[in-house]
């Protein structure tokens, strides 16, 4: 859109010609078509101020039938540590271990914290080019990089306080005693952060018990949330994640702060072993967030969702030292979800866009309008599309993001 190529400070703002979901066209019982018609949309500061039948000649900013949407969340990243910015280099095959990645990285991030704001500021840029407003980032809490990763990060997300919003979770990757980093987590989570994350307890650690009793124990502390990595598999990685659940369920304060990142053990569990362990995650609100593994990993999304577990999503890896391939794209992990789990009907691809939205959809199942409303906040993208559907099937080209009704691009 011509008239929004740059970040404004004007409060209010008038588009017309936006086009909206209004409902969907049956033929009997199967949903064939998504309705959608034309609108003025209004917004004033952070909101949404109202919704009007549209008006081509009124002197407003034109969406030339663009496709309105909720813009998107990434709900798991690592905008502090990544080579986004730096000269191409692929993953190496000689790092096999997640210990190998701790030596690499003891290593390098000396070197990596450099630059390490303005290659965050890139990397915010690239996922808002792709429509993602908001973001879930893990932050290195380690003896070599001390507080120094977040202090970077937070000076990246203050140049960019006006276009994008964040949560932050202090995240030992170098273990909590493996690298003597506890006396560091009981410091970090005093400050302006909001999860206590973890990674394989048992594996990097050599106990379940002992790192999560004192994770666990500064989240309930601090009123902090949790989200822990856990890439093991197998009986430790089912025993962590109960180990989570029994938290949860003991501390109601954790109750929907608390969540398990990649959970890679539920991929590999019997159909009733999956479906009793989605039981209880739902029952005590603990949550799973995911980057949509394939291959020998498939999660079981469409179970847990059953059982209302919430699923997060979100890229991880970016061009990092971990993976090479991360595409910083929530719509096209949108996509990927409804390839793998055959979500291919125009009902079906229109509710995967939730896994880009944080369950924030224009429709909901049975067609009834519910977004946008005077009074939600202005987080927008508007999307050269006809419907939800296309967006999620051809990952359609995002053409304008708008953050708390501030115009990004």
């Amino acid at each position: 859109m011509e008239q929004m190529d740059k970040i404004t400070n004007d409060s209010r703002h008038t588009f017309k010609n936006v086009l909206l979901e209004t409902g969907f066209e049956y033929d009997g019982d199967e949903v064939v078509k998504t309705k959608t018609a034309l609108f003025c949309v209004e917004t004033e500061g952070s909101k949404i101020k109202a919704i009007t039948p549209n008006d081509p000649h009124k002197d407003a900013i034109d969406a030339k039938g663009r496709l309105m949407l909720p813009a998107f969340k990434d709900m798991h990243a690592h905008l502090d540590k990544m080579l986004f910015g730096l000269p191409w280099q692929a993953v190496s095959p000689n790092r096999k271990t997640v210990r190998d990645q701790i030596a690499y990285e003891q290593k390098m991030i000396p070197e990596w914290l450099k630059t390490s704001v303005e290659r965050a500021e890139k990397l915010i840029d690239f996922l808002q080019s792709n429509g993602t407003h908001y973001i879930r980032s893990h932050f290195n809490v380690d003896p070599t990089s001390g507080f120094d990763s977040l202090k970077h990060l937070e000076r990246a997300l203050k140049n960019k306080e006006k276009t994008v919003g964040a949560e932050l979770v202090a995240f030992p990757q170098h273990g909590v005693f493996y690298t003597d980093t506890a006396p560091l987590m009981k410091e970090v989570v005093k400050m302006n952060i909001d999860f206590i994350g973890g990674v394989d307890p048992y594996s990097i650690d050599g106990s379940i018990e002992k790192p999560m009793d004192l994770l666990t124990q500064l989240a309930i502390d601090h009123n902090k949330g949790i989200d822990l990595h856990l890439h093991e598999r197998g009986e430790s990685g089912i025993k962590t994640i109960e180990y989570l659940i029994n938290k949860a369920k003991e501390n109601p304060g954790l109750r929907g702060k608390t969540f398990v990142s990649h959970a890679f053990a539920l991929a590999h569990l019997s159909q009733p072993e999956t479906e009793h362990i989605a039981a209880r995650l739902a029952e005590a609100g603990v949550g799973i967030v995911s980057s949509v593994p394939f291959g020998n990993t498939i999660m079981p999304i469409p179970l847990l969702r059953k059982h209302g577990v919430e699923v997060l999503i979100g890229n991880d890896n970016i061009q990092d030292h971990w993976n090479t391939f991360g595409p910083g794209h929530m719509l096209q992990k949108a996509r990927l979800i409804a390839g793998l789990y055959g979500y291919s009907s125009e009902w079906a691809l229109s509710r995967t866009l939730a896994f880009a939205t944080r369950y924030v959809l224009p429709l909901d199942d049975k067609g009834n309008q519910q977004w946008p409303k005077a009074g939600n906040d202005a987080d927008l993208v508007f999307v050269e599309a006809s419907c939800s559907a296309e967006v999620v099937a051809r990952v359609s080209p995002v053409k304008s993001l708008v953050h708390k009704g501030h115009i990004v691009f």
